[in-house]
């Protein structure tokens, strides 16, 4: 018996549709084992230190892939810090491919912001969980997983203002405006903070 197959629409959430299938396993794979090292490791090992370790090296992998490979490959954004030697002034750098020289897959785009602004969210109720339990010790940790994130979802949010190159996570996480206004404003103070 043969099954037949339809074909899955664009944008649907089926990494073989993507143009850069490794790049986005790999995305997601740092995405997802930073998240199960801390919270398998707090259940089932007790060496602390070894969770700790092994989760910021897995974050800072995260961080880095996301903002310097994952970012331009699937989406077309990357961002950056600038420092004038002369003044010691910091510039946030946002950057987007040309319209037109780059199409961007809509099942790459969709992967990118749903596990963008899920990943923050998932360590926030981490951070509830381990003070409901009170493990406060594992809070620092949490709070870097947080910084980490929240700094690449806010970075790529304010690339994507810029560019208007995807609206697929805002629509499939914010129904009304309001939501969006927040985030802009938030986004558009942190980067303008002290000047």
């Amino acid at each position: 018996m043969e099954q037949s197959q339809q074909p899955q629409p664009a944008g649907s959430l089926s990494w073989r549709l993507s143009s850069h299938p490794i790049t986005l396993l790999t995305f997601l794979a740092f995405r997802i084992s930073s998240l199960l090292v801390y919270l398998f490791g707090v259940l089932l090992i007790n060496s602390m230190v070894l969770i700790f370790i092994i989760t910021i090296l897995l974050l800072a992998g995260d961080f880095y892939y996301l903002k310097n490979i994952a970012g331009r490959r699937l989406v077309g954004l990357r961002w950056w810090n600038e420092v004038d030697g002369a003044t010691g002034d910091s510039q946030w750098v946002f950057e987007s491919s040309e319209p037109g020289t780059k199409v961007i897959n809509a099942t790459d785009s969709r992967f990118f912001w749903l596990a963008l602004y899920s990943q923050p969210a998932f360590w926030v109720g981490l951070a509830i969980l381990a003070i409901v339990r009170l493990k406060f010790i594992w809070l620092p940790l949490v709070a870097i997983a947080l910084a980490l994130t929240v700094t690449n979802t806010l970075a790529f949010s304010r690339c994507d203002k810029f560019s208007q190159a995807s609206n697929l996570a805002g629509s499939a996480l914010y129904s009304g405006n309001l939501a969006g206004s927040i985030a802009s404003n938030m986004v558009g103070r942190l980067f303008t903070f002290g000047r």
